[in-house]
């Protein structure tokens, strides 16, 4: 079951390397050191906040502002855990616990058309198998961008800044076609990030407020549509 995990875990693998190795090279940038940027891949096990962390880090953002944008950031988690542990009913809490820590957006989507692997015979290998390909990968990406930081010039490492955008702006994107109100929640998120930094607010602080606020307009703009 483990190596059909590893199977199906493969796309992951494929589509995790290339991201997490622009990570490292930008987190190398921000000032991390090589051990300080794999052991957050290792501890932290999330793209989007660990981009997010290095950007911060390199603007000076305090230790607090990162955990608490990091937090507002990964609140999906937090139901993505409950439909996952819910599947997992039947299943002892020495799998459920090492298998949340395992989840990510893109775990969470594969295990998902995978139900029937719960009730299975040693289907928690599958499960695991999916979630440890996704981890080394994404490990062994940050560690290869931090070596690559460290070699190319440097000229060439800032240019890749422009990695982080791209990759939010490929995020936000096909969202935004299916609903133009995104659009306009994520223009709202913007324009409270530049005006908490006009009125003298820390960049750290300013990026989890623009996030709150943000966030918190999406539960009425996209209520009705939901209902």
């Amino acid at each position: 079951m483990m190596q059909k995990g590893f199977a199906k875990g493969f796309p992951i693998m494929v589509g995790y390397i290339p991201i997490a190795i622009t990570y490292g090279v930008l987190a190398k940038q921000a000032g991390m050191s090589l051990t300080e940027l794999t052991l957050m891949s290792m501890l932290v096990f999330a793209g989007a906040s660990q981009f997010m962390g290095a950007n911060m880090i390199a603007v000076g953002a305090g230790a607090i502002e990162i955990i608490v944008a990091t937090f507002v950031l990964n609140f999906r988690h937090f139901v993505m855990s409950l439909s996952f542990m819910n599947r997992l009913r039947g299943s002892a809490l020495k799998w459920k616990l090492p298998m949340s820590m395992g989840l990510t957006d893109e775990t969470f989507a594969v295990t998902a058309i995978h139900p029937k692997e719960a009730n299975m015979k040693n289907g928690m290998f599958f499960y695991a198998g999916i979630m440890v390909t996704a981890y080394f990968s994404w490990v062994a990406g940050s560690f290869l961008g931090g070596v690559v930081g460290e070699i190319i010039p440097e000229r060439l490492s800032q240019s890749m800044g422009i990695a982080l955008y791209a990759m939010f702006i490929g995020l936000l994107v096909p969202s935004v076609k299916k609903n133009k109100k995104i659009a306009l929640i994520a223009v709202l998120a913007m324009l409270i990030n530049a005006l908490c930094v006009q009125l003298g607010m820390s960049t750290g602080w300013a990026i989890v407020l623009g996030t709150i606020i943000g966030g918190s307009a999406g539960i009425f703009l996209l209520k009705e549509e939901q209902a």
